[in-house]
């Protein structure tokens, strides 16, 4: 089958399906004429790139006559990085490249490296992507905090690409360069979804969703769907819709390319997975019905601990980064059985025990979600439910895990969180938790930087004496009238 265009545009008709699954060029090869002895462009190879095409070609004209052609083809995941292999140009007479050769040769490399890769679904596969000006090193350790939370949702991370810039391209948030070399890349590693670091403009969402076929999600979207997963409660669920439909409303802006890839699946699921399809009005219509029944749920929550208080019960909470171990303290201290995943936000809802402590003393112990850095601003407001729990805490402790490389910058994100609250002036007690992880340095590094903290293995029961002495001490009992 031969297309032929003209100095303007081609029309290619659908392809046969088996040729859009990964791992399989377009089997379509695009030959075009230059008419001032110029190489392949950057145009030119985007292309390639973009339309996985199995070649490029380039023939130089003068005067109505053939002079010199130039081909180029991609290439699959090799020890160079390269994206794709450029032929110096040769008389036209002279081009012998066996190109079908060539292409099943490349078709069968990139079958070779996919079935290497593991059993996991295409779908799941995704590629994630930091775009910064931080340095390289953070970067690389937000990324393993975002390869975590793509982990949670049940994705698989197959690569990841760190640029550094000094602003961001209000366009496509990186340069054109930068984004074929990223085409390419999602290639090599099969994944059918880029996710980005940064939180993306709706115009950037827009222009990346035209030029690649793959799903562009962003860290918050992501986070919105991990919610969307855990969401158990019904106010939970009222939360996680409210966040998903504030961050969609200014997507709202028609069917096109973008909205289609952004409907279902990873990034659209949950209550929200049908707000795509609705227009602003009914959106918004939606929006003042959800915050009237969060504003519901909160007088209920305020009822429940009024009667708590005139019970003159403690209220103890535990906070913390997620995935720090605060379920488990729950559950081993109460004998419980909250959900705790090794996972990021595997807690949602608060959840709160009534704990029996020596000298005949109460106190009613609460779980709280999890914190993470950079926490999506709409998200934050849609939990001010769940979080007003911590404001009518007597003590609160923070448990950290002492063994993430990070702990430090972890437990400051807690503390800034607390403060933006207003909630720095509530007594807290700081539990190292995962101490078994450490070895003996690690031990003295702890100590040297949190002297008042308290060791803690919450798996342990026995290692929790500590830290229920920390409690009680902490508690402000005659203060408080208890």
């Amino acid at each position: 089958m031969v297309l032929v265009g003209d100095n303007r545009s081609i029309y290619i008709p659908e392809l046969p399906r088996r040729r859009l699954s990964t791992g399989r060029l377009r089997g379509l090869r695009l030959l075009h004429t230059h008419l001032s002895n110029e190489s392949l462009s950057q145009e030119d190879l985007m292309d390639m790139v973009f339309l996985r095409l199995d070649s490029v070609v380039a023939l130089n004209v003068s005067d109505g006559f053939p002079e010199v052609v130039q081909a180029a083809h991609l290439l699959p995941p090799n020890p160079e990085e390269k994206s794709y292999e450029i032929f110096e140009p040769r008389r036209w007479d002279r081009f012998d490249l066996d190109l079908g050769s060539i292409v099943e040769a490349l078709e069968d490399e990139f079958s070779r490296q996919l079935a290497g890769q593991g059993t996991e679904s295409d779908e799941n596969r995704v590629l994630l992507v930091s775009v910064d000006k931080t340095p390289r090193p953070v970067q690389e350790l937000s990324l393993e905090e975002l390869a975590e939370l793509a982990d949670t949702a049940g994705l698989v991370a197959a690569g990841t690409m760190i640029q550094r810039v000094r602003k961001h391209n209000p366009k496509f948030i990186m340069g054109k360069g930068k984004l074929t070399e990223l085409e390419v890349h999602a290639l090599q590693a099969n994944a059918s979804v880029i996710i980005f670091d940064q939180e993306l403009s709706p115009t950037q969402i827009r222009n990346l969703a035209k030029v690649t076929e793959r799903k562009i999600l962003d860290r918050t979207q992501l986070i919105l769907d991990i919610f969307a997963q855990h969401a158990t409660s019904r106010s939970g669920k009222l939360q996680v819709e409210m966040a998903q439909l504030k961050y969609t409303l200014p997507r709202l802006v028609g069917k096109n390319r973008a909205m289609s890839r952004l409907m279902g699946g990873i990034g659209g699921r949950g209550p929200g997975e049908t707000k795509l399809e609705i227009d602003r009005r009914r959106a918004n219509d939606r929006l003042t019905r959800l915050k009237k029944e969060l504003k519901d749920v909160r007088k209920r929550r305020t009822q429940t601990r009024e009667r708590r208080a005139k019970a003159g019960l403690p209220i103890v909470s535990l906070v913390g980064y997620t995935n720090a171990g605060k379920s488990t303290l729950l559950n081993t201290l109460t004998q419980s059985k909250v959900i705790a995943e090794d996972k990021l936000f595997a807690t949602l809802d608060p959840t709160s025990r009534r704990i029996r402590f020596p000298q005949e003393r109460e106190v009613v112990l609460t779980d709280t979600v999890g914190f993470i850095r950079r926490l999506p601003p709409d998200l934050k407001e849609a939990f001010r439910a769940t979080l007003e729990e911590l404001e009518s805490a007597d003590l609160l402790v923070l448990v950290c895990d002492a063994s993430h490389p990070e702990v430090e910058e972890q437990v400051e994100a807690v503390r800034s969180i607390l403060r933006d609250m207003e909630l720095d002036d509530i007594p807290s007690i700081l539990v190292l938790n995962k101490w078994d992880k450490l070895d003996a340095e690690g031990h003295e590094a702890m100590h040297n930087v949190y002297p008042d903290g308290i060791p803690a293995v919450a798996v342990k029961r026995a290692s929790l004496e500590p830290v229920v002495d920390a409690v009680l001490r902490g508690i402000p009992w005659e203060k408080k009238g208890f």
